[in-house]
C-alpha cells in the first residue's frame, strides 16, 4: 500500500498457529449467525474491476479525480490491511481482473464516511475475506489510486489464513496440490493460466477460420488406439465390460473423415498410464486435427502457423525466451531426417555404422537401451537419434521420414522403402507435435495392426490392439488425409516460460497426500 512501505498482516494473527486462527475465524462466523445476519449473502453485484479502473483512471491527477467524482462498486478478496489511526484504515482488494494492470486496488475506510458500526465490523474482518464495497475514486499523497469507501459488506468469510504475502506458497508441491491458494497469492500463476486460455482461444479461432469443425469423440474406449501407449483400464458395470481411458482420439476422428467431414479437430484430454516427469502428466491435453486431400508436407506448414499464431496471441510475439534462452518461432521451422539429425549432432558416426543393425544394437547398449528383439534398422536409428540428437533440438525442428515399424498408422512412402510420410516437431529438446499422411489402405492397415499384435504378444505393453471396426471404416473408403496432434501442455510450457508441465496444468496429478 502506498501509505506504508511494508504493510503488515493483522497483528493478532502473527503469533498464532493455524488451528487457533481457524478457531478464531469460526467464532467470528458464529457471531454473525448468532446476530441473525446472513453469513454468506448473494445480493451484491460488483460493477467495476480493479484492472479496468487502474487502466482508465490511473493516470488522472488528484484534482481531476476529485472533479470527476467517479463512483465505483467493486468486490474481491482483502489481501492487505493497515490501520491509520483509530478512525481510518487502508486495505487492498484483489479481484479476478488483471491483464495490462494487476487485479488489485487500494481502499480507504474511515469512520466519517461509513459510520462507527461499519468501521467496527471492518476491524473484525480478516485477510482473505471477500468483501463488497462502494465508494469514490481518489489518489493518496503518494499518488496511489484508491477507493474512499462509503459502504462495505462481508460477502464470504475466509476460515483459513492465507500464506505469508511476501513469499506466497514456497513449497512447490503445495502450490500444485492447493492450486486455489496459489492462484490467490501469485500474480505469475494467474498470468500463466490466462496466457493458456488466450493460446487455446487463438488455436480454436485459427482452426475455425480454416474451415475445421470442432467435434467431441469418446473418452471411454473399448479398444485403446491411436498411439503407442499404456492405457488406464476401467470397468463398465452396466455393460459388464472392460474399457480403457482414451490414449488418443485419432481413430475416431478418422472415422469422421470417412463419414464425409473433410476437416475436423478436437481439443482432447488423453490418459496414459506411464511415468510422471517435468514433461509428462498421466492426464494431458492435445489438439488433434485431420484434413482430407492434404499430405504431411502441408501439415508441417499448417502446424507451424497454428503454433506461431498461438504464441503471438498469448505472448505478444513469436520470439520467446525459455529458461533464459531465446526460442524464435517467427522463422520457418527446420526439417531433418532421423539420420540427418544424428549426422548433425553426433557426427562421429559414419554412414556405414548408421546402416549397420548390429552396430546400432551394440551402441545402444552403451546408452542403457535394450532394443526390442523385433526392432528393425529404422527403429534402431530412431533409438540412437533419441539418445544423441533429440535433446539438442532447441530451435523448432521437424524430424521427418519415420520408419514403418514405429508408425503403424502412417502412410508408407511411395518412393523410399521402409519409411512413412511422418514427422515429429521438436523444440527445446522435447517433442511438441506428431503428424503424418494417414494410412487409408485398409489391407495395409490390417497388416500393420497384426504386426502390433505380434509386438504386444512379444511383451511390448505400448503396442496397439487390432481394431476391426476401424478397418471396417477404412473399407468404406477414406480420402487421402493428413493428421496431426499438438501437445498443448508442452506448448504452453514454452509460451509461458514454465520449466515443469505441472506449472501449466491447473490440477496436476500428485501422489496421495500423507
Amino acid at each position: 500500500m502506498s501509505e506504508q512501505n511494508t504493510p503488515q498482516n493483522d497483528a493478532a494473527e502473527l503469533p498464532q498457529d493455524e488451528n487457533s486462527i481457524i478457531a478464531e475465524r469460526r467464532s467470528k462466523l458464529d457471531a454473525i449467525r448468532a446476530q441473525g445476519g446472513v453469513a454468506f449473502p448473494n445480493d451484491f453485484r460488483p460493477q467495476h474491476k480493479a484492472a479496468d479502473l487502474k487502466e482508465q483512471y490511473g493516470t488522472k491527477t488528484r484534482e481531476e479525480l476529485e472533479e470527476m467524482n467517479v463512483q465505483v462498486v467493486v468486490a474481491g478478496r482483502m489481501m492487505l490491511r493497515r490501520e491509520a489511526g483509530k478512525k481510518a484504515a487502508f486495505a487492498v482488494l484483489q479481484d479476478a481482473s488483471g491483464s495490462k494492470a494487476d487485479g488489485r486496488i487500494q481502499f480507504y475506510v474511515t469512520t466519517d464516511k461509513t459510520g462507527e458500526a461499519e468501521m467496527e465490523a471492518f476491524r473484525r474482518y480478516d485477510l482473505g475475506d471477500i468483501l463488497g464495497l462502494e465508494g469514490t475514486l481518489f489518489k493518496t499523497k503518494t499518488d496511489e489510486l484508491t477507493v474512499k469507501v462509503s459502504g462495505l459488506r462481508l460477502l464470504t468469510k475466509s476460515l483459513r489464513p492465507l500464506p505469508d504475502k511476501f513469499h506466497g506458497l514456497s513449497d512447490q508441491e503445495t502450490k500444485y496440490r492447493q492450486r486455489y491458494v496459489d492462484l490467490i497469492m501469485s500474480e505469475d500463476t494467474r498470468r500463466t493460466f490466462k496466457a493458456r486460455t488466450a493460446a487455446m482461444t487463438s488455436i480454436r479461432n485459427f482452426m475455425n477460420s480454416n474451415q475445421f469443425m470442432e467435434v467431441e469423440t469418446p473418452m471411454l474406449h473399448v479398444i485403446p488406439g491411436g498411439a503407442a501407449a499404456k492405457p488406464f483400464i476401467t470397468h463398465h458395470n452396466a455393460l459388464d465390460m472392460q474399457m480403457y481411458l482414451r490414449i488418443a482420439p485419432e481413430l475416431y476422428l478418422k472415422r469422421l473423415v470417412v463419414g464425409g467431414f473433410d476437416r475436423v479437430f478436437e481439443v482432447n484430454r488423453n490418459f496414459r498410464n506411464e511415468g510422471v516427469s517435468p514433461r509428462h502428466n498421466p492426464e494431458f491435453t492435445m489438439m488433434e486435427f485431420y484434413a482430407a486431400y492434404v499430405d504431411y508436407k502441408w501439415l508441417m506448414d499448417f502446424t507451424e502457423q497454428v503454433i506461431r499464431k498461438a504464441a503471438v496471441d498469448a505472448h505478444g510475439t513469436a520470439v520467446l525466451t525459455y529458461q533464459g534462452r531465446e526460442l524464435d518461432l517467427s522463422k520457418p521451422f527446420r526439417r531433418l531426417t532421423i539420420v540427418g539429425a544424428i549426422n548433425l549432432y553426433a557426427p562421429h558416426y559414419t554412414n556405414e555404422q548408421l546402416h549397420d543393425a548390429e552396430f546400432l544394437k551394440a551402441e545402444l547398449k552403451k546408452f542403457g537401451v535394450k532394443p526390442h528383439v523385433i526392432s528393425g534398422l529404422g527403429a534402431l536409428q530412431l533409438s540412437l537419434f533419441e539418445e544423441t540428437a533429440e535433446a539438442q533440438l532447441w530451435e523448432p525442428t521437424y524430424i521427418i521420414d519415420y520408419p514403418v515399424e514405429v508408425s503403424p498408422l502412417a502412410r508408407a512412402s511411395d518412393t523410399v522403402a521402409g519409411i512413412t510420410e511422418r514427422f515429429e516437431l521438436f523444440m527445446t529438446g522435447r517433442e511438441i507435435a506428431n503428424g503424418f499422411s494417414e494410412l487409408n489402405d485398409a489391407e495395409d492397415q490390417a497388416a500393420r495392426f497384426q504386426a502390433q499384435v505380434a509386438a504386444k504378444d512379444a511383451g511390448d505393453e505400448e503396442a496397439m490392439y487390432y481394431d476391426a471396426d476401424f478397418i471396417r471404416a477404412l473399407e468404406y473408403g477414406m480420402p487421402p488425409t493428413g493428421g496431426c496432434g499438438i501437445g498443448i501442455d508442452r506448448l504452453m510450457m514454452l509460451i509461458t516460460d514454465s520449466p515443469n508441465i505441472r506449472d501449466v496444468i491447473l490440477f496436476p496429478h500428485l501422489r496421495r497426500e500423507e
